[in-house]
């Protein structure tokens, strides 16, 4: 693999976690003034996301299945061919 390739997955990681703490725990906005007290927000959003996703884990909870874009269901015809 290239390292732009491993840059790109490694992206795609931190880019759902943020996706989710912005659509479930509101991350987008602080509720307080000061930065020890934004950090405290973030470190406790953080913490809240793990303990999600650990309880959903073992709860054998599946994860959300993505949609397969146009081009990608192109490639995987093609491959059949």
């Amino acid at each position: 693999m290239s390292i732009v390739l491993i840059k790109y997955h490694l992206r795609a990681g931190i880019e759902g976690t943020i996706s989710q703490g912005v659509r479930q725990f509101d991350l987008r906005r602080t509720r307080y003034f000061g930065l020890a007290k934004t950090h405290l927000q973030h470190v406790a959003t953080a913490c809240a996301i793990n303990l999600m996703r650990f309880f959903n884990w073992s709860n054998y909870l599946t994860k959300a299945r993505t949609r397969i874009t146009a081009l990608a269901s192109l490639r995987t015809e093609s491959a059949l061919i």
